[in-house]
């Protein structure tokens, strides 16, 4: 069987982890975790989303938080990206990566973004447009790609449609989201399959929730079919607010130690991503989700007594 020998790790914690969280989080203390993560070894951070503070209060700070980076070479900020209006805003500040996000199923489309899928579409073109005439990197993210809280099980066939879309328009990566984590092996690779007849797999990116226990399961099954780009989360923070009962990212100490494991380089430090996933933990308030991070502190404790 051929594996990848390497994996690139999308660290989506700061923004991904970060937007459903009750409690608001200090501006000094986002910045804080996004340099640790960077400082881990991690190649791209998700720094924040140019949304309406209405709609996210969380991430309300966005141009804050990009004024305040202290940047690492060799490692990307991207950021999320969803109309005109935070784009132009965002070109104030900086940015040099953006991602933009349409769902696979139409409830889902306007649930979250309150359009249909055709409508998500058109309004990233000029977006897009205006990304490229400043020389930034494009990300496309597509939500529910295995499975819709309103419309279940989701064809192969809607995803590979947006994916050839977003590859149009010019996204550089396609990142396929299994928004409420219903996937198992054999439809991720499915799916999978039906998007690479119209994106090359290498430019294809898996995004998945563990609210079912399958997150590692359809990673590996994706890195069979190879890919070799993962989006996780440190501690794995998240959830979604429009996909009621989806669990938090897959954690990224957990994604490191499968592949730490496995003999695959990806470059990254797991223990400092335990100490960054420790302190936003204790800012939070709460345990991390992150079954690694458990064991790692629970060795803590015991090496300690």
């Amino acid at each position: 069987m051929n594996l990848p020998k390497s994996m690139r790790i999308v660290e989506v914690g700061p923004r991904d982890g970060l937007q459903n969280e009750a409690r608001a989080v200090p501006t000094a203390v986002k910045l804080e975790l996004i340099h640790r993560l960077a400082d881990a070894g991690l190649p791209s951070v998700e720094a924040t989303a140019f949304v309406s503070p209405k709609w996210v209060p969380q991430m309300a700070d966005h141009a804050d938080v990009m004024r305040g980076l202290r940047r690492k070479p060799g490692v990307a900020y991207p950021v999320l990206m969803p109309n005109i209006k935070g784009m132009e805003a965002a070109l104030a500040s900086g940015v040099d990566e953006i991602a933009v996000f349409a769902a696979a199923t139409e409830r889902f489309s306007q649930r979250n973004i309150n359009c249909s899928i055709a409508e998500s579409l058109e309004r990233f073109r000029p977006v897009v447009e205006l990304a490229r005439a400043n020389k930034m990197r494009i990300r496309g993210y597509i939500s529910c790609a295995v499975g819709c809280p309103y419309e279940g099980e989701v064809s192969p066939q809607a995803v590979a449609d947006i994916a050839k879309a977003l590859d149009a328009m010019g996204c550089y990566e396609i990142s396929l989201g299994d928004t409420i984590g219903v996937g198992t092996p054999g439809k991720v690779q499915t799916m999978i399959a039906a998007v690479a007849h119209h994106v090359p797999v290498e430019r294809l990116a898996l995004h998945t929730h563990d609210t079912w226990g399958q997150a590692l399961a359809n990673i590996y099954a994706a890195m069979q079919a190879g890919i070799a780009t993962i989006d996780s989360s440190v501690a794995g923070l998240g959830g979604c607010p429009y996909a009621k009962g989806a669990s938090g990212n897959v954690a990224t100490e957990d994604v490191l130690y499968m592949l730490n494991g496995m003999g695959i380089h990806t470059g990254v430090d797991i223990d400092k991503v335990f100490a960054a996933g420790q302190f936003i933990c204790e800012a939070l308030g709460r345990a991390p989700n992150s079954r690694v991070a458990q064991a790692m502190a629970a060795r803590q404790v015991a090496a300690a007594a």
